[in-house]
């Protein structure tokens, strides 16, 4: 996937609109990140994707061969299946490797715990069967169920899929047992940093209106990268004021919160219920003004306009909202150029990108221009009492 901005194809300016028309979303996944992005882009949201980390293939992985090796070597009294994909990768990697018949033969006489029914049918497609799986899909359960049963002792292997898991290996640890970790999945940065740049970058200077994020790792991966380029904070103030983060579970979320970022994520850790959490909150943001008889709602990189899509220019954008912070007051020329990006000194370049805006959004009207003072949104009557009242 092009690491530039995918836009979807406007609905124009009489058609039909989608809940996220108008908003760009940045996508950080490596692995299914085609799957979201296409659910974003049919929504109507032009994506920004940027894989933050890349995945070891399994037939490459020396540390998964050293521990498959290992457990059929000295099998342990039980394992852990976190993951289907990652639990199918890792016979079909042992297959590779001519092991495949020993590790299956490995599991049979284990306890097999399969963390849920996804995994559950992943281990009987191997030909195995699992002791137990819970219906939650809750490694909490996974773990209270281990401790109720007495974990002193025990060689337990869990088949790590680059998730944190938090708490899980340190309390059996602490109940006695001794761990073995199954790296299926070991994530690294990416071998290309510069798509992942431009990701921060946009996000620094409020291009995105949400970033989103399928993994821990990932969310990691970001934070490590502004760091490196001395961009931490500038990272952190996005994400906690104008940029919204939504996480697919709260697992993901655990390296963001740890930096004070409020997450957002789905009941379902599906990628769908995530792009309908999105579907949701970003609309719910926007800012909706009654202006010359027209309801215009101020969107990302568009604006509605009687529930029509206008795309804007970055330029008209940012006038727009210096004078959507006040709507109805006379905003100047002079505080117009400061808003404008890359501003200069020459006011013309106001009434340059003034003139593009109002025809980006069809409706002149609904901008005023104030003789030798400046400019103000046309405010209608109702409307503009109200603001003067809460300025009062």
């Amino acid at each position: 996937m092009s690491a530039e901005p995918e836009v979807a194809a406007p609905h124009g300016p009489h058609g039909p609109g989608g809940p996220l028309d108008g908003f760009t979303v940045g996508v950080t996944a490596a692995r299914r990140a085609d799957e979201l992005a296409t659910l974003l882009t049919r929504r109507g949201a032009a994506v920004l994707h940027a894989p933050a980390l890349r995945i070891v293939p399994l037939a490459d992985d020396s540390e998964l061969l050293a521990a498959t090796q290992e457990l059929i070597a000295k099998a342990p009294d039980t394992v852990v299946a976190t993951t289907a994909i990652g639990f199918r990768g890792w016979v079909e990697a042992a297959d590779g490797w001519g092991i495949g018949d020993a590790l299956l033969k490995t599991l049979r006489g284990v306890e097999l715990l399969a963390r849920g029914p996804k995994v559950k049918g992943a281990v009987r497609a191997a030909g195995l069967t699992e002791q137990w799986s819970p219906s939650s899909e809750s490694m909490a359960e996974v773990l209270d169920r281990l401790l109720a049963e007495g974990v002193a002792g025990r060689r337990i292997a869990i088949q790590l899929h680059g998730e944190p898991l938090p708490g899980f290996v340190e309390a059996l640890r602490a109940g006695g047992a001794e761990i073995v970790g199954v790296p299926v999945y070991r994530w690294l940065p990416p071998l290309d940093p510069a798509p992942l740049d431009r990701l921060l970058d946009a996000t620094v200077s409020r291009g995105l209106d949400a970033l989103t994020f399928t993994s821990a790792p990932a969310a990691a991966s970001l934070l490590n990268r502004a760091e490196e380029r001395g961009m931490l904070a500038e990272l952190l103030l996005a994400l906690r004021d104008d940029v919204l983060t939504a996480c697919v579970g709260p697992v993901t979320a655990l390296p963001l919160q740890a930096h004070g970022v409020r997450t957002l994520a789905p009941e379902r850790f599906r990628l769908g219920p995530l792009v309908q959490l999105l579907c949701a909150e970003l609309p719910s943001r926007a800012r909706v003004l009654p202006l010359a008889g027209r309801r215009v709602e101020i969107r990302g990189h568009a604006v509605l306009v009687d529930g029509a899509l206008r795309p804007v220019p970055p330029a008209g954008m940012a006038l727009l909202r210096a004078l959507a912070r006040r709507p109805g007051w006379v905003v100047s020329r002079a505080e117009l150029l400061r808003a404008l990006p890359g501003s200069g000194t020459d006011e013309h370049a106001v009434e340059t990108a003034m003139a593009r805006l109002r025809t980006a959004l069809g409706a002149p009207r609904v901008i005023q221009t104030v003789v030798k003072r400046g400019y103000r949104l046309s405010l209608d009557p109702a409307a503009d009492a109200k603001y003067a009242d809460d300025a009062g």
